[in-house]
This record gives structure tokens, C-alpha cells and sequence, in this order.
């Protein structure tokens, strides 16, 4: 599996495995997730993405349930995990309305909440989740810059920015945003062509693509994209997913596809996506297929 070095003293595999469902799984105990989290070890995938919010900001005590039972696992991996988002259930269940909250006290307390929830004392790396609209960008800087002096972090970047919010932050942070995690897919092309791809390539950020899959749509029966999918899956002996994750990983933009699901089989199988070398004329018939007509 390719590493991907984000700064001096991190590197994530170039395959992640999201976590946004795992406390949706009929089964949430620390042994059966500990399995998947081992059939991701066992493919080179070391790193793990969560967030506060998933599964009603229960999810990450779920990891932290393996990490507690299996103490050694926690140094084979890395963390990702987010915050900013407030919504109306569990810890937040008070909350009025959905909002965003980037200031100090909520990023420090979030984070807090993350380290003691997963069972761990170090955050590899933290990303604020949306952009916030009322976002005092040099109090949100500033908090980032000293979680990860204080070492609670390892590194900091973002998700779902606009290249503008990546700067407006930057503009006040000493520590550098190492990476975007975005919507990118055979069903979302949006970032190929509306500057979002090209302002992370052009400076050498690593993008982290979230629901590379569509959300589950591109392995529909009725997916336009699906009889090329499928002729190219079979040429290489691998499924339909696998086709669409090799999609992304041909960019030249080294993009970190994002994989979540809670079936053991289908866990086993991300790696197949590495199976997979597309010609430039096998990624167009890909790319037209998903835009439903011919490129200009």
C-alpha cells in the first residue's frame, strides 16, 4: 500500500477507511470491530477516519471500545477525526437549530471529547468539518496552531472548503493545512472542473475524497456509468467499486479515497481498487458516461 507523507512525521495510506457508519452496525462490539479494523491492517489501510458527529456523535466511542480492549492497536494506525458541526442529538441534543461552532472553546472541547471517547492521547489528524459562515478566522487559527504545539494533534486541515475558506484560514495559522477532504466521484465530477481540484494540485495539497462510491448510487443496476464500469471491472477481475476508486486514484492529484462500509467482505475488497491501471481512454469513457454526454 502507497504512504502518503502529509509533514515531517506523518503519513496516512493512500486507501482510508471511514468510519461514518461503523455505530450503525448491528453489531458495535469491540471484538467484531476490531475485525474490521485488522482486515484493514492486514491490506496496509493504517488510516482511519472518523468525526464527532457520526452516528449522533457516538461512533468514535465505538473505535475507542476496540482501542480499549486491544491496547497495542492504536499504534498501527491513524486517526483522522473532525469537528464544528452542532446538531440536535446526543451530547448536543439542547441545540435549537444545526449550526457550525469554529471557535476556541468548541474546537478545544471537541477535541477533548474525541480524545476520550477513542481512547487515545493524540489526534493525528484534525480537520474542521464545514465551513462556518461566522468563522473569526485568526480565533480559529490560533486554536489549531496550539493543539498542535500542546501535541494533541499531529496535523490539521479541513473539509468540504472552498479554495477561498482554505486561504482565508491559512492567512492565520503558523502551521500548515496539509490536506481538503471533499465530495469527489463518478458521481460528484464538480471538483474536476470548477477550481477545487486545480488550487490543491497546483499548491501540492493531498485531497481526501469522501463518498468515492456516489453514496452507494454508482453501484446501482441502473447506473449510467455501470456497463462501462462493469466491462472494465471484468478485464481486470474486480468488482464495480473497485473501477470507480481507480477513477480517483488516477488523478494526478494523488487523491486519498475515503471507504466506509461494515460488511467484512466488502472490507477485504477495497484494496482491489490497486488492481486497477486505467488507460487516459478508459478514464474518459468513465468521466463521459458519468457526465451523460460527450466532452466539449
Amino acid at each position: 500500500m502507497e504512504r502518503v507523507r502529509l509533514t515531517d512525521n506523518l503519513e496516512l495510506s493512500r486507501l482510508v477507511y471511514g468510519m461514518w457508519r461503523v455505530a450503525d452496525d448491528a453489531d458495535i462490539t469491540p471484538g467484531h470491530v476490531t475485525a474490521k479494523i485488522m482486515a484493514c491492517l492486514d491490506q496496509g489501510i493504517t488510516t482511519f477516519d472518523q468525526a464527532d458527529i457520526y452516528g449522533g456523535y457516538t461512533a468514535e466511542a465505538v473505535l475507542g471500545g476496540a482501542l480499549r480492549a486491544n491496547p497495542g492497536l492504536r499504534d498501527r494506525m491513524e486517526i483522522v477525526t473532525k469537528c464544528d458541526i452542532v446538531a440536535p442529538v446526543g451530547r448536543h441534543a439542547g441545540a435549537k437549530v444545526k449550526y457550525y461552532d469554529t471557535s476556541r472553546a468548541h474546537i478545544q472541547a471537541s477535541v477533548e471529547a474525541s480524545l476520550r471517547d477513542m481512547a487515545t492521547d493524540r489526534i493525528d489528524l484534525l480537520l474542521i468539518h464545514r465551513p462556518d459562515p461566522l468563522m473569526d478566522h485568526h480565533e480559529t487559527g490560533a486554536a489549531l496552531d496550539d493543539l498542535v504545539a500542546a501535541g494533541k494533534v499531529r496535523a490539521v486541515g479541513v473539509s468540504n472548503f472552498r479554495p477561498w475558506d482554505w486561504q482565508l484560514l491559512q492567512s492565520a495559522m503558523k502551521t500548515p493545512l496539509v490536506t481538503n477532504q471533499i465530495e469527489i466521484s463518478l458521481g460528484h465530477l464538480a471538483p474536476f472542473t470548477n477550481g477545487d481540484l486545480a488550487f490543491h494540485q497546483r499548491h501540492g495539497h493531498r485531497l481526501m475524497a469522501w463518498s468515492p462510491l456516489g453514496g452507494g448510487t454508482l453501484m446501482s443496476g441502473d447506473s449510467p456509468v455501470g456497463p462501462v464500469a462493469d466491462a472494465i471491472a471484468n478485464a481486470h477481475g474486480v468488482d464495480r467499486a473497485a473501477v470507480a476508486v481507480a477513477f480517483l486514484l488516477a488523478h494526478p492529484a494523488g487523491i486519498l479515497p475515503v471507504l466506509g462500509t461494515n460488511n467484512l467482505g466488502r472490507i477485504r475488497a477495497i484494496s482491489d481498487a490497486l488492481k486497477v491501471r486505467l488507460s487516459r481512454e478508459d478514464w474518459y469513457r468513465l468521466y463521459t458516461a458519468a457526465l451523460g454526454k460527450e466532452v466539449p
